[in-house]
């Protein structure tokens, strides 16, 4: 079990706080890799969501993902638990030799790969994801794994 996949809405929101939230460690570090994410402001594409290549505690991670709309178009990040120890991450191998704890994934606005160590949060994603609506859900094993790279360009 690596992780699982899912579609969300090609519109703005809050589906990563909608994803997230109760479920991942406020605790961690989120590295926030190249992508286009943007805040809704007067009812259109405003401001980045996130400066790429940017370290936020989880704290504040929270505070972006839960306070305004906003649209998802590449969108690359990936969990630590401490900020020494984050690191690039292109692959599943190298997801697995790092303390990197979740990886997530969105291309094209609607496609979402999350990545997790610990089955049950991958279990509690999933019944997340069917909760809200979502559609083609997945669990993500290492028979069906497309995924060339753990990142939004690769």
């Amino acid at each position: 079990m690596r992780g699982i996949t899912f579609e969300i809405k090609n519109e703005y929101g809050k589906f990563l706080s909608d994803i997230l939230s109760n479920i991942i460690n406020p605790s961690w570090y989120w590295s926030v890799g190249p992508g286009e994410s943007y805040k809704k402001e007067k009812g259109t594409l405003g401001s980045e969501l996130f400066l790429p290549s940017v370290i936020l505690n989880g704290q504040s991670f929270l505070e972006y993902i839960s306070t305004d709309e906003y649209y998802l178009i590449f969108t690359d990040l990936k969990a630590f638990p401490n900020i020494e120890e984050v690191v690039e991450i292109k692959s599943y191998e190298e997801f697995l030799k790092s303390t990197c704890e979740l990886a997530l994934l969105i291309i094209d606005s609607c496609y979402v790969s999350i990545f997790s160590k610990d089955e049950s949060t991958i279990h509690k994603l999933f019944e997340r994801a069917t909760n809200s609506h979502y559609t083609n859900i997945k669990y993500i094993t290492n028979e069906n794994d497309t995924h060339t790279s753990l990142t939004v360009w690769g």
